[in-house]
């Protein structure tokens, strides 16, 4: 074993939380305003800017990191939610996530007016994760590896991930 396999296995891990949370985070600076889907559900349609696309994707982040896995799924795009139920969700995730590594928001742009990408890190791995606006609110499209996983079902997926060696719960 070389001195960087335990810095691979958790820039690995840290991968797969993500791949599979597939969302991202941010602050606002509006005080005053609800963040993230919190202004869908005051009755209102979230602000279609990037300042709302960060607002929402922390929610996500806070959620997952959090353990909150039926809050995260909720704020996923309908072709997120299509590919694994809810119960699965929360039942893979809470086999094979890490909770209570914060995930951050360190960029953020807007790619035409309803999709926006956001940068976010957990430990030392930064990925790339898409919001969509769906139905007056921003929403996780989760990653093309995270789909094929949540289609396996989560006794499958917490199988694959097990024997891939990137399920926290690795027993």
């Amino acid at each position: 074993m070389d001195i960087n396999t335990p810095y691979r296995r958790i820039a690995v891990l840290s991968l797969a939380a993500l791949a599979t949370l597939g969302v991202t985070s941010a602050c606002s600076s509006d005080d005053d305003k609800p963040a993230g889907n919190a202004a869908a559900a005051a009755g209102g349609p979230e602000p279609k800017t990037i300042d709302g696309a960060k607002n929402a994707a922390q929610t996500v982040f806070d959620r997952f990191s959090g353990g909150d896995f039926a809050g995260a799924w909720d704020m996923y795009t309908a072709a997120g939610k299509q590919a694994i139920s809810k119960d699965d969700y929360v039942k893979l995730n809470q086999v094979c996530s890490r909770k209570g590594l914060a995930i951050q928001l360190t960029s953020a742009r807007m790619e035409g007016a309803d999709r926006a990408i956001v940068i976010a890190k957990q430990l030392v791995a930064a990925q790339s994760y898409t919001m969509i606006y769906e139905k007056d609110a921003w929403k996780l499209e989760p990653a093309a590896e995270g789909l094929a996983l949540y289609k396996m079902g989560a006794a499958k997926a917490i199988a694959a991930q097990k024997k891939a060696g990137t399920c926290a719960n690795n027993q």
